[in-house]
């Protein structure tokens, strides 16, 4: 499909918000910004809670597509992933069903599928398929935001990619994201193929770059269009003298969603 031209990117002043705004815009796309907390240097960004629906169907009118990075990205009590992240994510869906947007790409996680074995030796790649297993309630949003994909596809035609995304920094910070690591640049060609592929209904994908040490099968993304160009392993010396490889017994290196299903970190609002 031709490139959306206007893109709501929810979460604008998140980590990974902050990161696309800035390289999404090489693609053609002028951004309509959506966060919380105010967006310093951009006047016109929409500040604003995913809790307010009239707000957010007012910043879904007149875009081609939707980015939904915004929400909770560590793990919280329930009661505050229900509000954010599920409650959340339906309000951007039934926004984008009553104002007629036809695309959405969605940020679910690695941790939506955490308690899956990690790769050892010769095992094969982790497929899209492998049945869900969320390590934390905030992976189990993200489960939930993948169904609610579908369910807005096959109700209503709205098409997703949901994009289980790894770790996007400008580099990796431990030996474990050298398998999951996607650099901002990969991200931005990833984000790209979500929006313009043909035909996607609801189609689920990992996304990381092309890592050497690779735990997940790209073949879907790839799919889309995506060619990631970048690996993680010219970081891999100096993170492995440091930190040593991953220990096998060690909870925490065992599963794919690390230490998200021992000791996950804890959001801190």
């Amino acid at each position: 499909m031709p490139a959306p031209r206007t893109v709501l990117l929810t979460g604008a002043a998140g980590g990974l918000g902050t990161l696309m705004r800035n390289l999404l815009p090489a693609f053609g796309y002028d951004l309509r910004l959506l966060d919380m907390r105010p967006i310093e240097g951009d006047p016109d960004a929409v500040t604003a809670d995913l809790a307010d629906q009239d707000a957010v169907r007012e910043a879904v009118r007149g875009v081609d597509a939707i980015i939904h990075l915004a929400g909770i990205s560590l793990e919280a009590p329930f009661e505050k992933i229900l509000k954010a992240n599920i409650e959340g994510t339906y309000h951007v869906y039934e926004a984008a069903r009553q104002e007629g947007v036809r695309r959405v790409v969605f940020a679910s996680s690695n941790h939506a599928v955490g308690f899956t074995p990690r790769p050892q030796g010769d095992d094969p790649l982790i497929p899209i398929d492998t049945p869900r297993r969320p390590d934390t309630f905030y992976g189990l949003s993200k489960c939930f935001g993948e169904d609610l994909a579908q369910f807005y596809w096959d109700k209503h035609g709205i098409e997703t990619v949901s994009v289980r995304i790894g770790s996007c920094f400008p580099e990796p910070t431990s030996v474990r994201m050298l398998s999951v690591w996607m650099s901002p640049p990969d991200g931005a060609r990833l984000f790209h193929a979500a929006l313009t592929a043909e035909n996607v209904g609801h189609t689920v994908v990992y996304g990381s770059s092309a890592n050497t040490r690779l735990w997940w099968d790209l073949s879907s993304a790839r799919a889309l269009g995506y060619e990631p160009q970048d690996d993680s392993e010219e970081y891999a010396g100096k993170l492995i003298a440091e930190q040593g490889e991953l220990d096998p017994e060690n909870v925490a290196h065992a599963f794919l969603g690390g230490h998200f299903v021992s000791e996950p970190p804890v959001w801190p609002y």
